[in-house]
């Protein structure tokens, strides 16, 4: 009994290192990027040796899916198949921006960082599109249902990060108003302003 009870014991305070470790590197991810981290700065913030990081994470990768797959987890992405059956396409884009935005809100300092960051680091940019890229793909199509040309390159532009960060963060605007603006730039250009 007491061998299964020391067999549980350790297998929980892995867990914890562990969760402490990909919760230090999402932590500096979110205030200096995955690109600029680095395994020591990881294992100090986690208050563990670099060989304990190693052992629970090999290499760079493996750690970069572990952060991200926790902050999913702890946020997840909305999920457009709950727009799908809105009739009305306004209405669906304002949903599906509305909660877009809201995840860009609450996610904005993690997300400026990583996005960035994906600009020239390659790895950064491979995790992003293995964890990001279904969800955004999702979005253009639910989304951009009915669209022409014109209105799918808006939509594109509706669902950038840095479009909500312009229009929120640094012009200002209150959540709906810059949802309202994208639905109005590609109802627009659906009505034939070119």
């Amino acid at each position: 009994m007491a061998r299964t009870y020391t067999l549980k014991r350790r297998a929980e305070q892995q867990a914890e290192t562990r969760l402490r470790i990909v919760q230090a590197a999402v932590d500096l991810h979110g205030s200096v990027g995955p690109a600029l981290t680095s395994i020591s700065m990881v294992a100090e913030r986690a208050g563990v040796q670099r060989h304990t990081l190693y052992a629970h994470f090999p290499d760079e990768r493996s750690l970069l899916l572990a952060c991200s797959g926790l902050t999913l987890e702890r946020a997840p992405l909305p999920d457009a198949e709950a727009w799908r059956a809105m009739k009305d396409h306004h209405e669906r884009l304002r949903a599906g921006l509305r909660a877009i935005y809201g995840w860009y809100d609450q996610n904005a300092d993690l997300a400026a960082c990583v996005l960035r960051d994906s600009e020239y680091h390659a790895l950064t940019r491979e995790v992003i599109q293995l964890r990001f890229g279904p969800y955004m793909a999702a979005y253009r199509e639910v989304l951009g249902e009915k669209l022409n040309k014109k209105g799918h390159a808006v939509l594109q532009l509706a669902l950038s990060f840095y479009t909500w960060r312009t229009l929120v963060r640094e012009s200002g605007l209150k959540q709906n108003a810059a949802v309202e603006a994208m639905v109005q730039a590609i109802a627009c250009d659906q009505v034939g302003m070119r």
